[in-house]
């Protein structure tokens, strides 16, 4: 969540499927459950991935005129997410938007295979094997998730990268749905290059940070929000988006959002109520920045 490219690279690297005991969720990577079954979070996904095609070269070095790259980096966001047709399908028309971007696979071979199967439905899919295989090392609550994704995973995805198609402004109740493309792309323009390097609180923060944590929450997370807050915060307010969807997935647990969260006081940091994994925050009273 701080250094952005190495978060670019877990979206789109190999993943390491294993679990120690229940409680690990290695296997899913960069995500929860929450986020493969109601796509909680995968705006923040998709926004970052934007980012690292317009601004960055496969080494992570800058790229000088982004926007000359903007039909490169839809292409890549349309390789990351492709799906293919359902066996059942009916032959589409020529205008249709389709799901099925196996003709990206010569550009982005590590982003979409010759099958049509990007690298987020592949992922998908091994969590699903990894948990179907390794009964006695993940929860009883995974295990069920697993069968709801194995059944609806694949017709709901094909749904949602079509409707990510849609334009802004088409006069279809379709276009209106939050996640899509062009708007990944226009939000990449304005954030700008991936942060590569996380940034560091002070020694007389981190003491703060400590001393004003309850017992029982873990004070890393609370010092990792801090820090993503004064990487964050714009210059015309005092609040910052908080992506509580991801942060669950960063911190592999999502005990963060439905548990420790709520135990943070406000002379730590104030908050809005989280709504499709997302909240608004700021620091609080109690906390000063020299």
């Amino acid at each position: 969540m701080l250094n952005e490219w190495k978060e670019f690279q877990d979206y789109t690297g190999a993943v390491n499927y294993t679990a120690r005991n229940k409680q690990d969720t290695t296997y899913l990577g960069r995500f929860t459950f929450d986020t493969i079954l109601d796509f909680e979070g995968l705006n923040r996904v998709l926004a970052i991935l934007a980012r690292g095609f317009l601004f960055h070269n496969e080494n992570g070095k800058p790229i000088e005129a982004p926007r000359e790259r903007i039909d490169y980096a839809k292409r890549g966001l349309c390789a990351w997410c492709s799906v293919p047709d359902s066996k059942k399908a009916t032959p589409r028309e020529a205008w249709q938007f389709g799901s099925d971007f196996r003709e990206l696979h010569s550009e982005f071979p590590g982003l979409v295979d010759e099958n049509g199967s990007g690298w987020f439905r592949r992922h998908v899919h091994q969590v699903v094997d990894f948990v179907r295989e390794n009964s006695e090392r993940v929860s009883s609550s995974a295990q069920k998730k697993y069968t709801a994704i194995e059944k609806g995973f694949d017709q709901a995805w094909r749904d949602k990268v079509i409707q990510m198609q849609i334009p802004l402004f088409a006069p279809t109740t379709k276009g209106q749905w939050g996640l899509r493309f062009d708007s990944f792309l226009a939000q990449a323009l304005e954030l700008g290059p991936l942060r590569t390097e996380e940034p560091i609180l002070s020694p007389a923060l981190v003491e703060q940070l400590r001393s004003l944590t309850p017992k029982g929450v873990p004070v890393e997370m609370v010092e990792t929000l801090a820090a993503y807050y004064l990487a964050n915060k714009p210059e015309d307010s005092d609040w910052v988006v908080l992506p509580v969807a991801n942060f669950d997935a960063y911190f592999g647990t999502t005990s963060f959002g439905r548990k420790y969260l709520k135990q943070i006081p406000e002379t730590i940091l104030e908050r809005s109520e989280t709504g499709f994994g997302l909240c608004r925050y700021r620091l609080g009273d109690g906390v000063v920045i020299e």
